[in-house]
C-alpha cells in the first residue's frame, strides 16, 4: 500500500492563495499582475491556474509563456522561485495545480499519465487567448515526465526544461524494491514480482491507468522539441541514469546538465544561468522573430 500511495496518493500540498504572493507587484521597475483562474480538463475536473504577466503594458501583442509543471507532492507555489528568471526573459509564467494536486479537483495523481491532458487543456487556453506566442515547458519530477509524455503530440512547443524525469515507472518501482533489499530487507524476487503486480492492479482500479504505460523514454525518440535535461547526482529517489537514458534516446536538440544535490535540493546559480540562455534562444528569440516577421510582411 505504501508503494501505491507513493505513486497515486502522496501527501497533497496544502497552501493558501496568499502564498502565491501579491496579485500586483513591481519587478525591475515595471508593473506585473497575477491572474488566478480555473480551467476544465478533458475529464471534467477543475484546474486551478495562475498567470503572471505585465500589467498595463506589453512590448508585443503576443509574449512567450513558460508553463511550469510541479512535482507529485507539490502545487503551483513551486513555480515561484522561477518567477524572476522568467520575467527577466520578457516572458510570462503560468503555473497550475495538476488534477489530484493542490486546489484542483481529483483524488489521485498519475505521475504524468492524466496530467498530460491537464497540460494540453492549459496550452489550448493559452493559444486561444491570442496573448501568447511561443510556449515553453519547465517541469520537475512528475512535471518533467508530464512534459515528455505530452511533447511528442505537440511539436509546436518551443522548448522544454526537464528536471529529474524518470524514464520508466516500472523500472523506478523495481529500483525502489531493490533499494529495500540493499537496506537489509529480505524481499524474495517472487514476492517482489507478486507485490508489483498487486501495485499495478491497485493503481489501475483506483486511478484508471496502467503503470506499464508510464514510460516517458518511449516518447523520447519521436520528440524533436529542444530539451535541457537536469538531474542531481545525489538523487536517491530517481537516479540520474534515468535522465541520462532519456537524453540518449531523445531525437531533438538536447543537453544534459548534472548538478550536485538530491531530488529536492535547490539548484545552483550556474544552472539558472544555463536555463535562462536556453529559454532565451529557443522560446524568447523565436517569439521575437515571429513578431518581426509579422511586422514586415
Amino acid at each position: 500500500m505504501e508503494l501505491v500511495n507513493a505513486i497515486i496518493r502522496p501527501p497533497r500540498a496544502r497552501y493558501s492563495i496568499g502564498s502565491l504572493g501579491p496579485r500586483k507587484f513591481k519587478f525591475n521597475g515595471r508593473a506585473f499582475r497575477r491572474s488566478d483562474f480555473e480551467l476544465t480538463n478533458p475529464r471534467g475536473m477543475a484546474l486551478k491556474c495562475s498567470h503572471w504577466e505585465p500589467d498595463g503594458w506589453r512590448v508585443a501583442e503576443q509574449l512567450p509563456c513558460v508553463v511550469y509543471l510541479h512535482g507529485n507532492s507539490s502545487a503551483r507555489p513551486e513555480a515561484l522561485p522561477q518567477l524572476a528568471l522568467v520575467l527577466s526573459l520578457g516572458a510570462t509564467l503560468l503555473a497550475f495545480d495538476c488534477s489530484g494536486s493542490g486546489m484542483s479537483d481529483g483524488e489521485y495523481v498519475s505521475l504524468g499519465y492524466w496530467e498530460r491532458d491537464d497540460l494540453g487543456a492549459v496550452i489550448n487556453h493559452l493559444r486561444a487567448s491570442g496573448d501568447v506566442g511561443a510556449v515553453a515547458l519547465w517541469g520537475r519530477s512528475m512535471g518533467a515526465a508530464t512534459a515528455l509524455l505530452h511533447g511528442d503530440r505537440d511539436p509546436g512547443i518551443a522548448a522544454m526544461v526537464l528536471d529529474s524525469a524518470f524514464a520508466d515507472l516500472t523500472l523506478l518501482a523495481n529500483e525502489m524494491v531493490q533499494r529495500g533489499r540493499d537496506a537489509g530487507l529480505a524481499v524474495p524476487r517472487l514476492v517482489a514480482n507478486v507485490a508489483l503486480r498487486m501495485v499495478r492492479a491497485s493503481v489501475a482500479r483506483a486511478a484508471n491507468f496502467n503503470i506499464k504505460d508510464l514510460c516517458p523514454i518511449e516518447h523520447a525518440n519521436r520528440t524533436y522539441i529542444p530539451a535541457l535535461f537536469v538531474h542531481a547526482t545525489g538523487d536517491d529517489f530517481i537516479r540520474a541514469h534515468h535522465s541520462q537514458q532519456i537524453h540518449d534516446a531523445y531525437a531533438g536538440d538536447k543537453n544534459l546538465v548534472l548538478v550536485d544535490g538530491d531530488h529536492n535540493s535547490q539548484r545552483p546559480d550556474f544552472l539558472h544561468d544555463s536555463i535562462y540562455i536556453f529559454l532565451q534562444v529557443h522560446a524568447v528569440a523565436v517569439c521575437v522573430l515571429l513578431v518581426v516577421h509579422c511586422e514586415f510582411t
